[in-house]
């Protein structure tokens, strides 16, 4: 007989165990096979160097299987060095609980990804990824450019140009080259109208250090607003602030030759000055006063945390939740309102208190009409109507906020001329683009005629995306990820679901099956008054997108209708057929 072969030492096999796991299920049995290592035995050090060599992806995933690796994955060391190969140019770690996790996470997720409307290729592209970058806070597409603010306030001026393709051809790209336009930069603005055409000037709020005056010692920090041209980078004007005033945020709004900048100090007031920017480009020096806002003059008591603008409006958020209001022009107060009763032509700068059930985190302010997202993550739409951009799936004006049933915590809303966007993620966590209003020009991908209902768009969204913006050629997302700064909804108390309007059912039907069955009976008829097949089928997508179903269900209809749509291309118009 022969002998049974003994297993070399050099053969045993590296056990991946932890002390919440226990023994490896019928080890003792395996005859063979050689005594297993637990991975617990090699220095710490070793195995955080090992680990930080994976990718971002698989070191999350590799902290999932199990406490000790959790442990290991989620360990400082680790993200340093993790960080460290990702952005080679960082020397700090930044602020936060998890100072190195953030950085490396905020790198790893970076990325500015648009799409055009026009043109044969309409697929999402990446802009060009700047190597000084400490992540990306927040974007604005201008005339000819895109600009970009990272987490330690470097400005960059990300430019189109011509480039060489790889066939050799010469073609036109977006954002595929870099500069950093400034340093220290707090906040920037530029016209707040949805066409790109009017951002001939970027604003940017900004810290510089001031030499000392005569009689004192050393150098001040102070706030001070400078004014680019967006074509070509040139500064062309520049206003400092005295040291006292520290401000966080810049809006714009008026007229070029009115322009009035709303700057919002740390302690929640709000100072403005006019500019003439049609002088800006003449060299020049003058004063510019600087004056406390109305809203801050005559509620005093007010914390304003966040602004918002447009040509002819402005909105406040303050600490408690609270929205106030300015409209400058009747026909925008009008749209907003439903009503001028209220208008005083002499008074503008009043602000007036929109009534809302809660607590408002964000909102996204339109030409002549917003969108709301409150703390329990409900949307409401106000303001003019009439190309379906308010998503109630009519085309009737609201006076006032209206609740948008069928669509619940969003990532990110925006309102722009006539349409608006939501951006919101499913419960595997991949995202989705909503869109609702006027599709001309390409604006609402896959809904040409638009829809009076928040559709979703044929675009495919990053994982990490968090933010967007349309312009009249194109729709930007922004992809970035900050571990310790996400949105957190509250859940709806019990008490304020009971009787509440069901989800979806046009402009919020009660909750009863009659109320229902005549809904579903409405929708029939409106099919059944579509001339021709492919009219149905439209009709019909929309009226999904109205219905109170989950994402992954309206996703499914909407494939299948689609699918049904190519397969009867054939179809001519007329009139609809009894088998159709």
């Amino acid at each position: 007989m022969g002998e049974k072969a003994v297993p070399s030492p050099s053969r045993r096999r590296v056990k991946r165990s932890c002390p919440s796991c226990g023994p490896e299920p019928g080890g003792e049995e395996k005859k063979g096979r050689g005594n297993p290592i637990s991975v617990q035995l090699f220095p710490p050090e070793l195995v955080e160097h090992i680990i930080s060599f994976l990718p971002v992806r698989d070191v999350v995933a590799l902290g999932q299987t199990c406490h000790y690796f959790r442990e290991v994955c989620d360990a400082e060391g680790v993200w340093r060095r993790i960080c460290r190969r990702l952005s080679p140019r960082l020397r700090e770690q930044g602020s936060g609980v998890r100072p190195w996790k953030r950085a490396a996470i905020l790198n790893y997720t970076k990325g500015l990804y648009f799409q055009a409307f026009g043109g044969r290729r309409r697929c999402l592209s990446k802009s060009v990824a700047p190597l000084l970058a400490h992540g990306y806070r927040r974007f604005l597409p201008t005339k000819d450019h895109v600009f970009i603010l990272d987490y330690t306030g470097t400005l960059f001026f990300l430019k189109n140009a011509l480039v060489s393709s790889t066939l050799g051809q010469i073609q036109w790209k977006r954002a595929c080259r870099y500069v950093v336009l400034c340093r220290g930069a707090k906040d920037f603005a530029s016209d707040p109208r949805c066409d790109t055409v009017y951002r001939k000037y970027l604003y940017v709020l900004a810290t510089r250090e001031q030499p000392a005056v005569v009689g004192t010692t050393g150098s001040r920090a102070c706030d001070c607003v400078e004014v680019y041209l967006q074509s070509s980078g040139q500064r062309v004007f520049k206003m400092t602030f005295h040291h006292s005033m520290s401000f966080k945020q810049i809006v714009l709004v008026g007229q070029e030759n009115q322009r009035a900048l709303l700057l919002l100090t740390e302690e929640g007031k709000i100072y403005s000055l006019v500019v003439n920017e049609t002088q800006l480009d003449q060299p020049r020096s003058y004063t510019v006063q600087l004056a406390l806002r109305k809203v801050s003059r005559c509620l005093p008591h007010l914390r304003v945390t966040r602004m918002a603008s447009n040509q002819s409006s402005t909105l406040y958020i303050t600490d408690q939740g609270g929205v106030y209001f300015e409209v400058h022009t009747p026909g925008v107060y009008r749209d907003l309102f439903g009503t001028l009763q209220a208008f005083d032509p002499l008074d503008q700068q009043m602000p007036l208190a929109l009534s809302l059930p809660a607590k408002i985190l964000f909102c996204a302010l339109g030409y002549n009409h917003l969108g709301l997202v409150d703390e329990f993550g409900r949307i409401f739409m106000q303001g003019n109507n009439r190309y379906g951009q308010l998503g109630t799936g009519d085309k009737m004006d609201r006076g006032e906020p209206t609740q948008v049933h069928y669509l619940q915590r969003p990532i990110a809303l925006w309102c722009g001329l006539n349409h608006s966007l939501v951006l919101s993620q499913g419960s595997d966590f991949s995202k989705e683009l909503l869109g609702c209003g006027c599709g001309a020009g390409g604006r609402l991908p896959g809904w040409p005629k638009g829809s009076a209902s928040f559709v979703k768009l044929h675009v495919k969204v990053p994982l990490c995306a968090c933010s967007l913006c349309s312009t009249r050629e194109c729709l930007y997302m922004l992809s970035s990820h900050d571990i310790e700064h996400h949105p957190t909804y509250r859940d709806l108390p019990a008490s304020r679901v009971v009787g509440t309007p069901e989800p979806g059912l046009g402009a919020g039907a009660p909750q009863d099956p009659g109320g229902a069955a005549r809904a579903c009976e409405e929708y029939l008829s409106q099919i059944h008054s579509c001339p021709t097949l492919q009219d149905r089928m439209e009709k019909m997508k929309e009226i999904v997108g109205w219905m109170p179903l989950m994402a992954a269900q309206k996703d499914f209809f909407w494939e299948a209708l689609d699918m049904l749509q190519r397969a009867a291309g054939g179809v001519g118009p007329g009139p609809a057929t009894p088998e159709s």
